[in-house]
């Protein structure tokens, strides 16, 4: 009797062992954009965790994932700020992500390395951001991959000897000009005037923008605004001016050629060529996949863009790191999981560059097409493994 009730102790031990691993959680601290004029942004990012986790239920191991989500509601930092400070002190929280601005990321930073919180982003893509904090790892982009390796292909593919950027007035918008106007004036090309388009917040007027642009009769233009009503309003403001019939190619990273914002766009939109990380009609296994899980739980007319599918590999960079160290998250390791980490995405087979804890993915040249009544994003090239070309190049910040 007393072996066979030591072994019960044993079992019942043994058990409660089992029961505290299984009980062991991640706090994920979440801020994105849930209001205002970002807040489509943050329920696209949002829905793309989601996906993740009911594709994947087993990716985080014995952990559980708490995700403490909080408003950054606007562009210019300061919540975002608060709402890291809170996270960080209140919420004791072991990671943070999201952040769809870059000033929102870069306001942050220091908070991270201060606090020492792994800091995953899922969208901000201003290319030194990284450079900002050893708690950093990106997921998304940084502008130089799209806007570098469009002024290429301008060059080369299109043929274009002459281009006029039209870009927000922000740091990505910044950064999108000096990447392209040094990858199409490395290949041969020109850029003959560079027109800032007001900010981030309020979608401007585009009309005396695109009217300068077109006075000075260049072979492209390259325009990069914030994904949404801003990349609406470009492609309206491009047709209702006639820019195409005046010969100038609209031209640009993905952002203006948001999958939801597609249909909205009307005729206007064929003939579009953008260079991007994603769009919803990728050919690839994992893509189909993801698609069709994305329009089965939020419906048929439903489209996941470039921001879903960062938040379903932002998800999947956590459950490695919480798997991988058996959901305790001391930070250095967890930096050190990221570094290296490669994955199968439905955007095709990303890496996190272990130098300098960005994103290496390939980048897709992609024509607006119309069929029957609908207009898609036609995949022309594939431009495969592309590194931040800002930091590979050391320019400004990102030396």
């Amino acid at each position: 009797m007393r072996h066979g009730m030591k072994r019960l102790l044993i079992a019942a031990a043994m058990s409660g062992v089992a029961a505290l691993a299984q009980a062991q959680t991640v706090k994920v601290g979440v801020v994105l954009t849930y209001t205002g004029v970002g807040a489509e942004f943050g329920q696209q990012i949002t829905r793309g965790m989601d996906t993740f986790m009911k594709l994947h239920p087993d990716a985080f191991g014995s952990c559980k994932v708490e995700l403490i989500k909080r408003d950054s509601k606007n562009p210019g930092g300061a919540e975002a700020k608060t709402a890291v400070q809170e996270l960080i002190t209140q919420d004791k929280v072991d990671m943070l992500t999201g952040f769809v601005f870059s000033p929102n990321a870069i306001t942050t930073a220091s908070l991270a390395t201060a606090g020492k919180k792994p800091m995953i982003i899922m969208n901000a893509g201003t290319a030194w951001i990284t450079n900002l904090s050893p708690m950093i790892a990106r997921v998304s982009f940084s502008m130089w991959q799209s806007g570098y390796t469009m002024g290429q292909v301008a060059a080369k593919q299109l043929g274009a000897k002459t281009a006029v950027v039209g870009y927000t007035d922000y740091p990505p918008g910044k950064d999108e000009l000096a990447a392209f106007k040094a990858g199409f004036e490395s290949a041969g090309g020109k850029v003959i005037d560079a027109i800032p388009m007001g900010g981030p917040g309020k979608v401007p007027d585009f009309t005396p923008f695109f009217q300068r642009a077109k006075d000075k009769k260049p072979d492209v233009f390259f325009v990069f605004v914030p994904a949404g009503d801003h990349a609406v309003g470009v492609v309206k403001t491009y047709g209702a001016l006639g820019m195409r019939a005046a010969g100038i190619k609209l031209i640009g990273p993905g952002d203006i050629t948001q999958d939801n914002k597609l249909q909205a766009m009307g005729k206007d939109g064929v003939g579009l060529i953008t260079v991007h990380h994603y769009n919803a009609d990728l050919d690839n296994p994992e893509n189909k996949r993801f698609v069709a899980a994305w329009k089965k739980e939020y419906g048929a007319d439903s489209t996941p863009d470039f921001m879903a599918v960062q938040g379903y590999d932002g998800m999947a960079a956590i459950a490695h790191v919480a798997k991988t160290l058996n959901c305790k998250i001391d930070p250095g390791k967890a930096m050190a999981a990221l570094k290296g980490w490669k994955f199968d995405s439905p955007r095709g087979p990303i890496m996190i560059d272990p130098d300098t804890r960005d994103i290496v993915m390939n980048e897709y040249l992609s024509e607006l097409v119309e069929k029957d009544g609908k207009l898609y994003q036609k995949n022309l090239a594939t431009t495969m493994a592309v590194k931040d070309k800002c930091k590979e190049l050391g320019v400004g910040k990102c030396k």
